[in-house]
């Protein structure tokens, strides 16, 4: 009978990927504290919180994040437009994590080894904002099969950093 692994005694490899994830006025701090754990699990570079209000002392955080938080480079930003322009002069392929008239299916997405990528996620409620959605070339959606047309924003997000770590 298979027995449970502990989180000392794994011995997955640790990589970092080119990878930012941009929070997009996510304000809830148990999908900010999910959000770390998904980022840090997935080997992203960085998170950038822009357009929040959320308390990262906030008791639901840290116990959603379980210490990753401290392990996982992140930052806040006042300035959503200041982010996007400097993530295009470092050259990263910006990608709003969101269903619109233009998206493509993520698993379509092209990628080669060396691309750097910005993963746009949105707030809970109204998705990726105008401004990321009119600024950046590319938005990507989750394929999905039932009659819901969205995720929780981590859930989508694992969803997402799953795939990217695939094509990268």
């Amino acid at each position: 009978m298979p027995n449970q692994l502990t989180h000392t005694s794994t011995d997955f490899p640790t990589k970092k990927f080119p990878i930012k994830v941009i929070c997009d006025g996510v304000q809830s701090p148990a999908n900010v504290g999910a959000l770390f754990r998904v980022c840090e699990a997935f080997g992203v570079s960085e998170i950038i919180f822009c357009n929040t209000a959320v308390n990262f002392s906030s008791s639901r955080l840290l116990k959603t994040a379980r210490n990753t938080n401290k392990t996982v480079l992140y930052r806040v930003s006042e300035d959503l437009s200041s982010e996007i322009k400097k993530l295009k002069k470092e050259q990263y392929k910006l990608l709003a994590l969101e269903l619109t008239d233009e998206s493509i299916p993520l698993e379509k997405l092209q990628l080669v080894e060396g691309n750097k990528v910005a993963l746009f996620v949105g707030n809970e409620k109204h998705g990726v904002s105008e401004t990321v959605l009119n600024t950046i070339s590319q938005s990507v959606h989750i394929t999905m099969f039932g009659e819901n047309s969205s995720l929780n924003v981590t859930q989508a997000t694992g969803i997402a950093l799953f795939t990217l770590t695939k094509l990268l």
